[in-house]
């Protein structure tokens, strides 16, 4: 073999390598739909989930709440919301009225009965309208699993936010402890736990999943201007992930992540060029309400 069929081989070789690198980090990358697709399908619904695996997202987004009769659903508002929500009889319900109708205080079997997308959503002009309702976590999975498998796509992965605060505990929601047990009882049944990373605003249910499911990932949302370490020590174990707001986010900020071992995946990223500068910074994931944003970037 001459000097010149080795140096072919290797200019192959190293390109070969590099493109290898290329598709790691392309593959890596972590496409989160929040509430599914919120910016085009009815939040949190069945619809949603199914639209953001058609447009290519690894991981969907969701909110839980729970309701009276202790069944988690998907809700991020732990009341019916005046935004989008109609009641069973067609009607529209008032901002001042809307806690009255609290998840927490009706069976599932009436929550089931509210639209939550026939009515123009003020902040999403490109939402499609249709009818939905809130569904049960165990529908959502029993759905996306059959449909990616029917699809020939990868099963996907499941960023679940548990709606706690100090002030809603047995009002709008049960304490921690119980939230975590119904919560985690559905996606142990389901057999998702390899696949599933909760997040929280609250510490106190990233205590309970860390005490009782230390190999389930965790992520610590953020939207105060504290430092890492600040915010880190609300904690008293090293979550998976820090999930800042996205305009929170700084290269000292992705460095300091990632020296920590620490994933950073931030939210709601909804343009082209917030997505295009948060890759620049080498971010782990995006959270977006618009997943077909991904494929615009990529294309530029």
């Amino acid at each position: 073999m001459g000097v010149i069929d080795m140096l072919k081989i290797n200019k192959l070789t190293v390109l070969f390598f590099f493109c290898s690198l290329t598709v790691m980090a392309q593959t890596n990358f972590d496409k989160q739909g929040h509430r599914g697709c919120r910016g085009l399908m009815p939040e949190n619904t069945i619809p949603a989930m199914k639209k953001a695996l058609d447009l290519g997202v690894t991981t969907l987004e969701i909110d839980i709440a729970i309701s009276q009769d202790k069944k988690p659903l998907l809700s991020h508002d732990p009341y019916m919301s005046a935004d989008f929500v109609l009641t069973p009889t067609g009607q529209s319900i008032s901002k001042a009225e809307e806690k009255d109708y609290k998840i927490y205080g009706l069976p599932y079997a009436e929550i089931r009965k509210f639209d939550v997308g026939s009515k123009p959503h003020p902040k999403f002009p490109q939402q499609q309208k249709m009818y939905a309702y809130k569904p049960l976590l165990t529908d959502i999975i029993d759905s996306v699993e059959t449909y990616a498998q029917a699809k020939n796509i990868p099963a996907p992965f499941y960023n679940i936010e548990t709606k706690t605060t100090p002030e809603g505990d047995h009002i709008f929601h049960p304490a921690p402890a119980e939230f975590v047990d119904l919560l985690m009882g559905v996606i142990r049944d389901k057999g998702i736990l390899e696949r599933v990373t909760i997040q929280s605003f609250d510490p106190r249910t990233l205590e309970v999943v860390h005490q009782q499911f230390p190999a389930v990932k965790t992520a610590l949302l953020v939207e105060n201007k504290k430092s890492l370490e600040e915010n880190l020590q609300r904690l008293s174990f090293k979550p998976s992930v820090y999930s800042p707001y996205f305009l929170l986010v700084t290269d000292n900020l992705v460095k300091e992540c990632h020296a920590r071992g620490l994933q950073i995946i931030p939210w709601t990223v909804n343009s082209q060029t917030a997505i295009a500068k948060l890759l620049q910074q080498k971010v782990d994931g995006i959270i977006t309400d618009y997943p077909n944003l991904f494929e615009t970037v990529k294309r530029k």
